[in-house]
């Protein structure tokens, strides 16, 4: 105590002078002096010294790439005027690499690209504003197209390719696309709803173009030689968005039903990629490995801003693949790779390959991995650092970990929280609604305690900002009012989470109608919805159960069977057209009636905390036995080998 009373008073007198000055620096020092004052405890100065390191480190990625999104908003700067910088660097350098192919773009190839797709937009007649659909398997003529759309203010919405009949129906006409352009691959899933396109929908087509029956039956025209027909040279147009208009939309599983059109604007797009840069020390003669979903921001900003911004070269996978993946990374001399926790527990899964101890990989970026998979898999593979980070396309909570904490998404300040105005509130628990205290605000969470992560929103600040969704009612739903004070409004992420002492914040759940698979979001009404109208309109409900050693929750549909019984072969072959893989039930409830509320909204805590194990009479669990295609009743032994492993999801 002798001590304290001493360097207390000290580190006071520094705080106060510190904090004279304007200096952001300084006053990340300053409030270390005055936090230990405040508390006063030997434990808050411990804390604070461990920390001070890391909080400055992010501090100053958050002041660099703060000042650069104002230098940029002054300029009135745009996606597009920012990758013609970086052309100009080194045009020749490879941009993006085809791995299907082996097809490389230059930097200038790719904007050449860009241009043409520019001047085919204009002389459609599209105007700044207007939107076309881009629906599409991950190829680099997707980056081609959403950025020579950009280049005159033409915005993209990035369709999940998954996607099949009313919920791509969806996503085409909530984003207001006037047309739509797609791979031939998919030309039967456009098939299947071409009968419901508004008349004026116009459709292309890009790709191989085989004597495909489907594609032949639509309207549509093929985009390729149209391409090849258009200059190469910047088109004549003189864009009048700026750094906080529209870029493109990308969709993401809400609470609420169907998927929702984020809206990504300029400054959002270089935010995202900048924090990846900046964050994770990368550089520019790095070579990215993508195998991610390019309507996804994970992959198309995280991974292709890398490109547009600050020149580094992608390799675009179509699809992950466990077995070819370091034998890729070998061959293309990558040095980052991109990841979900899935796919690092699909690596660990696989034989041990020469080419995974020959890679020159030097930082995973990505998000999910659990803190198990983590150790063992930096340790197999010889990763030296892992970029952890956590944040939704529309988020202004997202997180980061800088420092290669174990199993932490990110952290929030101890010293200097209000910098970051980011906190995990306490829910009910039932609703997933805030909880309040008497006077009407949000009520923090302590060390330890789970509870939804809040962004406080400002749209002065480009880090605050919060653009919302296409639709204004599913904006609105994701906003909480008097939160941090009285007045101000928040961002609400739907997400639970947990904090430590330190600040280090853990992912535990999804709160709310919606659960993760596979790395993907999967919205349980939306499947509710499908599943209901596949089997008469029979009440369902759609909710995620945990599975031991598997990440994320798998999809489990309690069904009422009120007459007769349901053929689950006939079932599964009308689920696997309507619904994208990874939101195929895993496993399948019978049962007389499903709890319901006095308002008949359909409860499912009881149903959750049951899971998948068969308890109750009268009632069968079937399991999606996937190498067998089929379902399979879930007995006792064969409930035992889905928990022990010995059966794969």
């Amino acid at each position: 105590m002798r001590l304290l009373t001493v360097v207390v008073p000290w580190l006071s007198l520094f705080a106060v002078i510190m904090l004279l000055s304007s200096s952001c620096l300084w006053s990340l020092v300053a409030g270390l002096g005055l936090y230990v004052c405040w508390r006063g405890c030997w434990r808050s100065i411990y804390v604070a010294l461990c920390t001070c390191k890391r909080d400055l480190t992010c501090l100053l990625v958050i002041l660099r790439v703060r000042f650069s999104i104002r230098r940029h908003l002054r300029n009135r700067s745009t996606i597009p005027a920012l990758f013609a910088q970086t052309v100009a660097l080194h045009p020749n350098k490879a941009a993006l690499v085809y791995e299907a192919t082996g097809e490389t773009w230059s930097f200038v190839e790719l904007q050449e690209r860009c241009h043409a797709v520019a001047h085919w937009a204009l002389a459609q007649g599209w105007a700044e504003g207007d939107v076309v659909a881009l629906f599409l398997e991950s190829h680099p003529a997707l980056v081609a197209l959403w950025l020579g759309l950009a280049m005159i203010g033409v915005e993209a919405a990035l369709i999940n390719h998954n996607l099949r009949q009313h919920p791509l129906l969806h996503c085409v006409r909530v984003s207001g696309a006037r047309a739509m352009v797609f791979g031939t691959e998919l030309a039967e899933a456009v098939s299947q709803v071409s009968d419901s396109w508004q008349p004026c929908m116009l459709l292309f087509s890009i790709g191989q173009q085989d004597d495909d029956d489907k594609l032949h039956s639509l309207p549509v025209q093929n985009l390729d030689p149209l391409l090849a027909c258009s200059p190469k040279h910047p088109p004549q147009h003189t864009l009048r968005k700026e750094f906080n208009d529209r870029l493109f939309y990308i969709y993401t599983s809400g609470t609420t039903g169907m998927p929702k059109a984020a809206i990504v604007v300029h400054s959002r797009f270089y935010r995202i990629a900048a924090f990846g840069y900046r964050s994770f020390g990368l550089r520019r003669d790095d070579i990215i490995y993508n195998c991610l979903p390019l309507y996804h921001s994970a992959g198309n900003i995280m991974g292709i801003g890398q490109c547009v911004l600050f020149g580094l070269t992608v390799v675009v996978r179509k699809k992950f693949s466990a077995s070819c993946f370091w034998d890729d990374c070998a061959k293309y001399n990558c040095t980052v790779i991109q990841y979900i926790g899935e796919i690092c527990r699909y690596l660990l899964a696989q034989p041990v390959s020469p080419s995974e101890a020959s890679h020159q990989v030097r930082v995973a970026i990505g998000n999910g991995l659990r803190p198990a998979v983590w150790e063992q898999f930096v340790r197999r593979f010889r990763i030296r650092q892992v970029g952890e980070f956590y944040g939704a396309t529309e988020c202004n909570c997202s997180l980061i970990n800088t420092d290669g904490k174990v199993g932490a998404c990110g952290f929030s300040s101890r010293i200097l929280p209000s910098f970051y105005p980011i906190r995990v509130f306490r829910v009910h628990e039932e609703n997933g609604e805030l909880l309040r205290d008497a006077q009407g605000l949000c009520i923090p969470c302590v060390p330890g305690e789970p509870g939804v992560l809040v962004g406080h929103i400002s749209h002065n600040d480009p880090l605050r900002r919060f653009d919302g969704y296409a639709d204004q009612d599913s904006t609105n739903q994701k906003i909480a009012h008097n939160v941090f004070k009285m007045g101000d409004c928040a961002y609400v992420s739907g997400d639970i989470l947990v904090m430590d002492e330190f600040g280090y914040m853990y992912f535990r759940d999804r709160s709310g109608d919606t659960f993760r698979w596979r790395g993907e979001n999967v919205s349980t009404t939306e499947v509710e919805g499908v599943l209901s109208n596949l089997l008469g309109h029979a009440d369902i409900a759609v909710y995620g159960v945990s599975v031991p050693g598997v990440e994320g929750k798998a999809g489990m549909a309690a069904i009422a069977v009120t007459e007769g019984q349901i053929d689950l072969n006939v079932f599964l072959i009308s689920v696997r057209k309507a619904l994208p893989s990874y939101a195929h039930p895993v496993f399948v409830r019978l049962m007389p009636s499903v709890d319901t509320t006095g308002t008949f909204k359909i409860q499912k805590t009881r149903l959750q905390r049951e899971g998948f194990k068969p308890q109750h009479s009268g009632e069968q669990i079937y399991f999606l036995n996937r190498r067998a295609g089929c379902y399979q009743a879930v007995t006792p032994d064969m409930y035992s080998a889905v928990v022990e492993g010995r059966v794969c999801l």
